[in-house]
């Protein structure tokens, strides 16, 4: 469902981004003919070469908008959903994960059980 969604969502972004951001950076950088702007050189041959630096920061400003809309609507509401009903539940975190012991722990156990085999008595 997040994908379809996110993939819809992202058709409106991109409206968005091309047809209200770009012309808002155009306004502080120089865009040519075909309304790509970024810098440009002067290729090997002579010819003029832009790199398009208005679609990348299209994609990014895209790609941002997307994941803050999918994590706001998907992901954060069902953490919340998920720790309510563990809440309920009468579950925890410290109850749902097991409590593994310490190496001091382990360590003692160690030393007790090669001292149960070398038949030594057990130190307290």
């Amino acid at each position: 469902v997040a994908v379809v969604i996110g993939g819809a969502f992202t058709a409106i972004v991109n409206s968005i981004v091309s047809s209200i951001i770009n012309p808002l950076v155009a306004l502080f950088y120089r865009a040519d003919a075909m309304g790509q702007f970024g810098p440009t050189i002067e290729g090997i041959y002579g010819q003029d070469v832009t790199f398009p630096l208005g679609d990348l920061i299209s994609a990014v400003i895209s790609f941002f908008a997307v994941a803050v809309v999918v994590y706001f609507v998907f992901v954060y509401p069902m953490n919340h959903i998920k720790a309510l009903a563990a809440a309920r539940a009468g579950l925890t975190e410290a109850a749902q994960e097991p409590k593994l012991p310490t190496e001091q722990e382990i360590l003692i156990q160690i030393r007790d059980l090669l001292e149960k085999q070398s038949g030594t008595p057990p130190r307290a």
